[in-house]
């Protein structure tokens, strides 16, 4: 008896509802430079439940060539009540998501009149040939049945993205790890999955991590704490403290050995206004004890007194380790314009000790960039134009939960290509580095409880899903997303613009970007159809052929 299922060749920019019709045309063909990462999708339904359907692919790049299948994870809280129009869905329910290794054992399931799709990447580093090659995809019961066909050609260019410019840091929760694993911090179990997720967040394009010095004091309650995970560690003795930095110097070596290539450390002053110190841990006659945390007024004598003996040591450490210009500071996050007097207060104490340094820190009011208060700015994409019209140089920008009319961002109810826009805008406006505050949250908001990402997608009812992480915790490692993927391939872009660069000008490019678009490519202005980014890259990466 022949089984019904059909299927279609979609793009990396649709998302596959369960329970939609999908209205996406095909896509059968596509191309990529000689290292990049490409990924297509193919949706599949039947009109009956057929299980243990399985994957086969028939390729010259097949060796290259990884299928996941397309996992749906749960959104009761899928956007604000405000939300703008360029959205895909506002209803709670089942999202496309996770990217689920292809179960060996089962195979497939389709389920009658449900889209389901597979995810297939193309990782073409190393040595593939240049030209086009054919990817056949069959879909097979275990005993070779057939149930379905589809064809792809990928055209493979012979040229090299470049390096990647941009730094890149989506923070790092070293303690979601330890909690969700059940692993003791620091523990050998514990590194074991700090390298499996630093090398995930490296191989999408992530070359700088957040460094936790001591435990970051981010998104915790007031009078709250999040596990300790500090990588210094201290010993008091009278007035005088002592360090030593042996657990800092095996994570900065992990993480060099990974691919980082450089380390923001993390902030030395509590978030929304710096008038805490973070939570410090260390030993006194023996004993273990808190030195500061809530308690400690970020401007008084005993805190500058520890940090005028550690910053010296640190500085100390970061010149034998070769790291000068590796790393970043951070004061404090997301200060809000009524909180200018804390935050100068404690930007003026760290200044003292790490003038030679960078200070980064996310905030969006430029009276802080416009005091000095700050070398870097950090502001949200949706607040950049002030830092753009006073031409600040070396710009970072961000977004999280709050940039959710416009501009681009990444929930789960927003099309792919308001994820992959952002390196198109990074290019144009010559952006320096981009930050994001969640790879791995899986606490509540203010780090209250723990999560199970796979159940929970919003941070227990805080944040709209999709904003708190980008990889899942697998019980073999990381499970990547779609959200992750397109991110990535904007960062693609990025780099391909650059190249097309080098061979035709800056000005050049930028007209091809731009050509026929009204009002050109802005922060909150973009094209709204995911078509456009398809033609569009095919156009960057037929010039940059043309000039090879």
């Amino acid at each position: 008896m022949v089984l019904d299922l059909i299927t279609r060749c979609v793009s990396s920019l649709t998302k596959v509802f369960a329970d939609q019709e999908l209205k996406d045309s095909a896509v059968t063909n596509g191309s990529a430079l000689l290292n990049e990462s490409f990924s297509f999708q193919i949706a599949y339904k039947s009109t009956r439940l057929v299980k243990d359907i399985r994957v086969r692919i028939q390729s010259t790049l097949k060796e290259k060539i990884t299928v996941r299948s397309v996992g749906l994870a749960p959104s009761e809280f899928p956007c604000y009540h405000d939300h703008d129009d360029l959205i895909l869905r506002i209803t709670p329910g089942l999202y496309p998501d996770p990217l689920y290794p292809l179960d060996k054992r089962d195979g497939l399931t389709a389920f009658p009149e449900q889209w389901r799709a597979i995810w297939i990447t193309v990782d073409l580093q190393g040595d593939v040939d240049p030209g086009r090659h054919l990817i056949e995809v069959n879909f097979e019961k275990e005993n070779r049945e057939y149930l379905g066909r589809e064809m792809f050609e990928l055209e493979v260019i012979a040229a090299e993205l470049p390096e990647q410019q941009l730094i890149h840091t989506e923070w790092f929760h070293t303690d979601c790890l330890a909690t969700y694993y059940n692993v003791d911090i620091f523990s050998e179990e514990h590194w074991r999955r700090i390298e499996q997720f630093v090398q995930t967040a490296v191989k999408h394009g992530m070359n700088m991590i957040l460094t936790p010095l001591f435990t970051p004091p981010l998104d915790t309650e007031v009078g709250g704490e999040r596990p300790t995970v500090q990588l210094v560690d201290v010993e008091k003795s009278g007035d005088t403290y002592h360090f030593r930095f042996d657990t800092l110097r095996r994570w900065i070596e992990l993480c060099r050995n990974a691919g980082i290539t450089y380390f923001e450390f993390s902030h030395l002053f509590t978030q929304w206004g710096a008038k805490h110190a973070p939570k410090i841990i260390g030993y006194e006659k023996g004993e273990q004890k808190q030195f500061f945390g809530w308690d400690t007024d970020a401007a008084g004598d005993e805190y500058r007194q520890f940090l005028h003996q550690f910053l010296p040591c640190l500085i100390d450490f970061i010149k034998q380790n070769g790291l000068e210009h590796r790393v970043f500071f951070h004061v404090s996050d997301e200060p809000h314009l009524d909180q200018v007097e804390s935050y100068q207060n404690a930007s003026e104490i760290l200044q003292t000790y790490v003038k030679d340094f960078p200070v980064i820190d996310a905030l969006s009011d430029y009276t802080f960039y416009e005091k000095g208060l700050v070398k870097t700015p950090i502001p949200s994409n949706d607040h950049i134009q002030p830092f753009l019209d006073n031409g600040v140089e070396n710009l970072w920008t961000y977004h999280c939960c709050v940039q959710y009319k416009k501009v681009a961002n990444r929930f789960f109810n927003m099309p792919s290509f308001r994820n992959r826009v952002l390196g198109m805008q990074l290019y144009k406006f010559n952006i320096a580095g981009f930050l994001h505050w969640g790879y791995n949250f899986w606490y509540s908001q203010y780090s209250k409880k723990p999560i199970d990402p796979f159940r929970n997608t919003d941070a227990h009812y805080a944040f709209p899903s999709g904003d708190a992480f980008l990889v899942y915790p697998g019980e073999e490692g990381p499970i990547e997303s779609i959200r992750l993927e397109v991110l990535h391939e904007a960062l693609q872009d990025l780099r391909a613009l650059q190249l097309l660069e080098s061979f035709i000008g800056r000005e050049q490019v930028l007209e091809l970007l731009e050509e026929g678009l009204d009002g050109g490519i802005t922060f909150e202005q973009y094209p709204l159809n995911r078509e456009w980014y398809l033609l569009k890259r095919e156009e960057i990466n037929e010039k940059i052929k043309e000039n090879l």
